[in-house]
């Protein structure tokens, strides 16, 4: 059975760019019913032992969505770090991640620049996502309601929250602003350490 993952924060350590109100209705109560939604469709199923990942790739209907929005959530939710805490305030990608991110979009400024316009683009609830094929080459997806790049063989790295409870209680409708405040709080060393793994 599957629980609700402990941010590795305090619920208002990334104001104010995500507020402790929505962290409380995303993590605490969307995120929450996806577990227990979850857990109640694999009971007795051949679903109930797998991992996460594996029920994503496996599973249609209802279990893909539930299972495919607690992996999304999860890798979205331990992304980030409090802006206060980042030795570096520039806040930009490490390691051998930048050095990707250089060579597969030519600077950190592009690449942030075209996801912003993928995130921003897509029409509906879903996810924009950075992510590296088998060869670590990156490519940024866009994946609608529940999807995940690991569908398509691919190891998801950064993840943008689309659905409109990701961002709505603190920005409206302004999902460009949303999108463009959260490159202060991504902790680029835990995107490497994915980029690694």
């Amino acid at each position: 059975m599957f629980s609700l993952i402990q941010l590795p924060y305090a619920a208002d350590a990334l104001e104010p760019v995500i507020s402790r109100e929505t962290i409380g209705f995303h993590h605490g109560k969307h995120l929450q019913t996806y577990v227990d939604n979850l857990n109640k469709l694999i009971a007795g199923t051949e679903y109930e032992s797998m991992p996460l990942e594996d029920i994503v790739c496996k599973a249609q209907g209802g279990i893909f969505n539930n299972a495919g929005q607690i992996l999304n959530h999860n890798l979205y939710f331990t992304q980030f770090q409090p802006a206060d805490s980042q030795k570096d305030k520039s806040n930009e990608p490490v390691g051998e991640l930048a050095a990707a991110i250089a060579r597969d979009f030519g600077s950190p400024e592009a690449f942030k620049a075209e996801f912003e316009q993928k995130g921003t683009g897509l029409f509906g609830s879903g996810w924009v996502w950075l992510a590296a094929d088998k060869d670590g080459k990156l490519v940024i997806t866009q994946e609608t309601n529940a999807g995940n790049p690991v569908v398509k063989g691919l190891k998801p790295l950064l993840t943008m929250d689309v659905w409109e409870h990701a961002y709505y209680l603190d920005y409206q409708n302004r999902r460009a602003a949303h999108l463009q405040a959260l490159w202060s709080i991504i902790n680029w060393q835990e995107i490497n350490r994915r980029y690694l793994a």
